[in-house]
């Protein structure tokens, strides 16, 4: 999309080598617009493996102060899909909390079907705050690849806080952009309020569970999928 990108490797094999990094990606927020946590298993991708791994990082009192002065004070962006979602949700960027508190509204858990799901799915952009989702209108067709990626909150009155200040930046809908209403596999693992990404209450913070990075070829025809039922990825 024209961005320079600068890819930082994490290493942990060893303690020095976790420092290092942490160093490192102190300096390399620092000087970025924006950062992207990809999706992707690591650490066997046990229960919240990848996202708590990543929020671990970002909970470094170091990374955390970059963090804050990237959205606060740069007008920087962050996007984070999948587990990179769940480590904004675990660290406490979303849905709109801060780097480092203890209170935790929202979290990401087991699918409602208790499996992996693989498969097409469609989402509706929604919020107009949302800096990635804004005048973004046509229904966007891309798979989803995750074992725990339903958005759960603590309480009711937070979806509302959530509805009122326009966080919704995305929702499972039907191919034809009618709502999923909780339908399985329209909503492919049972997120509250259909809820596929939401952003921050500034708009600058983006999390969502579908893999827009891995539509990316020709071939790869969500018309050809819709035609066979939307049954799953080939």
């Amino acid at each position: 999309a024209g961005a320079k990108t600068d890819i930082l490797i994490i290493r942990n094999l060893t303690p020095q080598a976790i420092q290092e990094t942490m160093a490192e990606m102190e300096k390399r927020i620092a000087r970025a617009q924006i950062v992207m946590l990809p999706g992707g298993f690591s650490g066997g991708d046990e229960p919240e493996g990848s996202g708590k791994f990543i929020a671990a990082a970002f909970h470094n009192p170091a990374v955390a102060e970059q963090v804050r002065i990237l959205l606060k004070q740069r007008d920087g962006l962050i996007l984070g899909i999948c587990n990179g979602f769940q480590a904004l949700v675990k660290s406490g960027i979303l849905p709109g909390n801060d780097v480092l508190t203890e209170t935790r509204t929202a979290t990401l858990t087991y699918n409602h079907e208790n499996h992996f799901e693989c498969r097409w799915v469609s989402s509706k952009p929604v919020s107009q705050k949302c800096i990635w989702t804004q005048g973004l209108t046509e229904i966007i067709d891309c798979p989803v690849a995750h074992g725990e990626g339903n958005f759960t909150l603590s309480n009711l009155h937070i979806a509302k806080t959530l509805m009122d200040n326009d966080q919704l930046a995305l929702t499972y809908v039907h191919h034809d952009g009618s709502p999923a209403c909780g339908i399985y596999p329209i909503n492919p693992n049972g997120s509250v309020m259909d809820v596929a990404g939401i952003c921050n209450p500034q708009g600058n913070v983006l999390g969502l569970m579908p893999h827009p990075e891995d539509h990316i070829f020709p071939f790869q025809s969500p018309d050809r999928v819709h035609r066979k039922g939307a049954s799953g990825l080939p």
